[in-house]
């Protein structure tokens, strides 16, 4: 990297430093009173009881269904553009775009391929899809993409797997695409082999709740100490979120290439040695 773009990056971050600084310092109002304690706020997290929104004349629907309905409709629109005007016109030397889409689907194929090498294309798509929805749906709440709630306060829409429905409806999904996979490549084998772990769906849509819920709630209690309220909030949002949503995504991927892989995993039947029995005349000679 040159030095002069080292510099132009770092006078960029400086920039954007600063400009948050700014912004937190003319919007900050230190006799501001919370209308909802910590306790409250958690709650809501987790549960959406008090806060919801309405959905095409649908009441009280929780906001994490309207954030997941956003994301996936963000990524199929970017899917189809990028299919139709941007892979047509690749190139045998990469720009940077392009290079950075073949890292991401090398990286995904890599791995599929290395954990479940008998079959592996079917795995990469769903790796690649779950992993992008993981990160893309964690990093959306630092939108801050808001909407009215049906008591007429503004709520804050987080990420889609900050609700415990849509962690446990991407947990029981990954589940059954195991045990479909399991059924098709190894019959009645696969699928009572991923049967057997009835805990996976369970144990992957906590671990994936859990996590998010983790970073909000150290993100709140920041907020919420009068000593921390001031800028470092900021910080700590976007650090947690980012680090969230990379190691969780990582995680998901993994589990599922590491279960596929034994679930489609061929064994090879061994073929039996026959013994041939001599009489004691044959032995008597070959003395």
């Amino acid at each position: 990297m040159s030095k002069k773009r080292i510099i132009t990056s770092a006078v960029f971050f400086a920039v954007v430093i600063v400009g948050l600084l700014v912004g937190i310092i003319l919007t900050n109002d230190p006799n501001k009173v919370h209308e909802e304690t910590i306790q409250e706020v958690m709650q809501d997290a987790v549960l959406h009881e008090h806060l919801k929104v309405s959905l095409v004349g649908i009441k009280d629907v929780n906001p994490g269904l309207i954030a997941g309905f956003i994301v996936t409709g963000v990524m199929l629109t970017f899917a189809i553009i990028v299919r139709i005007f941007v892979i047509p016109r690749f190139k045998l030397i990469p720009g940077k775009f392009q290079l950075i889409l073949e890292t991401a689907v090398g990286l995904f194929d890599g791995t599929a391929k290395g954990n479940s090498p008998y079959k592996y294309k079917l795995l990469r798509l769903y790796m690649f899809v779950a992993g992008s929805y993981i990160f893309i749906g964690t990093v959306f709440e630092l939108l801050g993409v808001q909407v009215i709630s049906t008591s007429g306060m503004p709520v804050t829409l987080g990420a889609p797997l900050s609700d415990i429905n849509g962690a446990i409806m991407m947990g029981c999904t990954t589940y059954l695409f195991l045990l479909i996979n399991g059924l098709v490549v190894n019959k009645a084998k696969g699928f009572f082999g991923v049967l057997k772990d009835f805990s996976l769906p369970i144990s992957m849509s906590l671990r994936l709740f859990g996590a998010l819920l983790s970073g909000a709630l150290v993100t709140e209690l920041v907020y919420y100490s009068k000593p921390t309220s001031f800028g470092l909030p900021v910080f700590i949002g976007i650090a947690f979120t980012l680090l969230h949503a990379l190691v969780q995504a990582y995680v998901l991927t993994m589990l599922v290439s590491i279960f596929y892989g034994e679930a489609t995993e061929v064994h090879e039947k061994k073929e039996k040695v026959k013994k041939v029995k001599k009489n004691k005349k044959e032995l008597i000679s070959e003395v």
